[in-house]
């Protein structure tokens, strides 16, 4: 191997962060319903009914404001990767099953958990994305290629058959107090099947891995990423106030060693709190949202205002319209970088959904010896 470097070490979200994948809106569409999708979007939502590709003009302000935050990032001395996109308006399938268009590659939140040394493919469980790590092979393969330590590791493909899903979750019949109530009973739209993981329902804390167990992640999904991390201590977390479990990043938001950013409105259960209060951690309540309605064609609530990506333990990117946000944590002793993003948040999501780390200064600390 030519330069043996140490190119990727990640243990935590708030440590210096040095190197990072900033995801790309092109060719991005609108996928078809599927079992993984349906109960995703609220009944009122403009994109129900709908796919196929987005619109061009989307796709390009999109663009701008991705290529904005990167440029943001490189002038603070950040190494950008961008991922490679593909054909994603075609269909693909399996033997078991086909649909008539792919996603996207503008959240490298949700495919790539970087660990330590290690980027691993997560299984992703919508089948609109069962390709998607391939717009990141490229970047793996070089990383792998020029740093003799980094592990490239890939979570078992699942099959996602119908067995994958929740029958009763696709009836368009379901009230929001039904979600809740199957929420508060851990039903979710995935079974037991097989193991189901996003990526982006992983918090990496040092030694401790918080997992939100819930519309993209099952428990057998987080028992193969116990038994993989081995030497890591792996919780649980649920948040019954959200009807739509998807991803933990705009719901429970660590900021720094003692300090965490909840949602109001799907507050963690107080027995869930016991090690972070035991350890010295506050929980503090976010800022409201500044918009009352998320942007047009976007999957995710108004909470993507606390979907923020921190720089270092002292400064943190937040979107520019979101002063609300920015306030608080101005408040709260923080460097603010404002950075536009909301015609990106269509795309799959905010600041946080769109990277993934390659490189944070730091080593794997213990942030919760009380337990």
């Amino acid at each position: 191997m030519k330069n043996k470097k140490t190119i990727v070490n990640s243990w935590n979200e708030w440590d210096p962060l040095k190197h990072v994948i900033v995801g790309r809106a092109d060719g991005c569409c609108i996928p078809p319903a599927e079992p993984a999708m349906a109960p995703k979007i609220p009944e009122e939502s403009d994109m129900k009914g709908k796919f196929g590709p987005r619109p061009q003009d989307t796709i390009d302000k999109a663009n701008f404001q991705l290529d904005n935050f990167a440029s943001i990032l490189t002038k603070r001395g950040i190494k950008v990767d961008r991922p490679k996109p593909i054909n994603f308006n075609q269909k693909i399938g399996t033997p078991d099953w086909d649909i008539d268009t792919m996603f996207g590659c503008m959240p490298p939140r949700d495919v790539i958990l970087t660990l330590g040394s290690e980027m691993l493919e997560a299984t992703m469980s919508f089948r609109s994305r069962w390709f998607e790590y391939l717009c990141y092979r490229p970047i793996l393969e070089k990383f792998f290629e020029e740093d003799p330590k980094m592990i490239w590791s890939s979570a078992p493909k699942p099959r996602l058959t119908d067995e994958s899903y929740r029958d009763n979750y696709l009836s368009d019949n379901i009230t929001l107090d039904q979600r809740y109530e199957w929420v508060r009973d851990k039903k979710f739209i995935t079974t037991e099947k097989e193991p189901l993981f996003d990526a982006a329902d992983v918090l990496r804390m040092g030694k401790d891995l918080f997992i939100q167990h819930g519309f993209t992640t099952n428990l057998k999904g987080i028992e193969w990423i116990k038994r993989h991390f081995s030497n890591h201590r792996i919780h649980i977390l649920n948040f019954p106030g959200d009807p739509f479990p998807t991803h933990i990043d705009a719901t429970f938001t660590p900021l720094k060693p003692g300090i965490m950013l909840n949602n109001p409105e799907r507050r963690l259960p107080e027995e869930q709190k016991k090690i972070f209060y035991n350890n010295d951690w506050k929980i503090v309540d976010a800022a409201k949202p500044a918009h009352n309605q998320p942007p047009p064609l976007c999957y995710s609530s108004v909470w993507l205002s606390m979907n923020v990506l921190m720089i270092d333990p002292n400064t943190v990117c937040v979107e520019s319209s979101e002063v609300y946000q920015m306030d608080q944590l101005d408040k709260l002793g923080f460097e603010v970088v404002p950075v536009p993003f909301r015609d990106a948040y269509p795309f799959g999501g905010a600041l946080h959904c769109a990277t993934t780390d390659v490189y944070r200064e730091g080593k794997c600390e213990d942030y919760f010896p009380n337990q």
